[in-house]
């Protein structure tokens, strides 16, 4: 079971750690039906990433991946062109970081967020969740490594439970906060969205840049 947790737990992180759904959810929470559509946004969220997260190792472990050397070869050069691909994302952010004093421009659906349906809520966190290639390659990484472990059924799914929960933690605590904790959460959920609005494509310039290095070093090492 722990074998199963480390695997993912990094890649849990990463995807808890990106700005965008951060804002996304604070701007819902800004809005005027925020009671209903914060939950419906955590819904879609941890509905996404688990059913991801769950099919890709299924289809691995059938595959058998943990047992199979060409299996195991194959998702071992999957893990290192992603983690090429992550490097690729990881300049392409840098790049687009603002200089001192410029303001950082959000995507335009952002304008859009504050009036959305709880059930337009619940679609954009699907999107955001599995449909974003940026999160998707994490959840890959997390999920075909998880296959190429030799791990019981029960491990495998308490590791997938683990991961669910610790890639949800971003949006669990903003939607909890606004429920429980007043006007205070207000002032403290704007300094957080400001903070990830400015440091955004550093952020993600970071992420990606460590998370390259380490498929690639996963791939080459299970390679070997």
């Amino acid at each position: 079971m722990g074998q199963g947790i480390s695997e993912v737990l990094p890649f849990a992180i990463g995807i808890a750690i990106r700005p965008i759904p951060i804002i996304a959810v604070i701007l819902i929470l800004f809005s005027e039906r925020a009671r209903v559509n914060g939950p419906a946004f955590l819904l879609g969220w941890v509905v996404g990433i688990g059913a991801a997260g769950a099919i890709v190792y299924f289809v691995a472990d059938a595959a058998n991946a943990a047992t199979d050397s060409t299996t195991s070869d194959s998702v071992s050069w999957g893990k290192v062109v992603l983690g090429v691909l992550l490097l690729g994302l990881a300049r392409r952010n840098w790049a687009k970081r603002p200089a001192p004093g410029q303001t950082e421009e959000l995507p335009k659906w952002m304008a859009t967020v504050e009036t959305i349906s709880p059930v337009k809520a619940i679609g954009l966190a699907l999107l955001l969740s599995v449909v974003n290639p940026k999160n998707l390659v994490l959840i890959l990484g997390a999920a075909a490594g998880l296959g190429q472990l030799d791990l019981s059924t029960g491990d495998a799914i308490v590791a997938l439970a683990v991961f669910t929960v610790v890639a949800s933690l971003s949006i669990i605590f903003p939607v909890a906060y606004d429920l429980f904790g007043g006007e205070r959460a207000r002032h403290t959920l704007d300094d957080l969205k400001a903070w990830m609005i400015t440091h955004n494509h550093a952020v993600m310039a970071v992420l990606f840049l460590v998370f390259g290095v380490v498929l690639i070093s996963k791939g080459i090492n299970l390679l070997s």
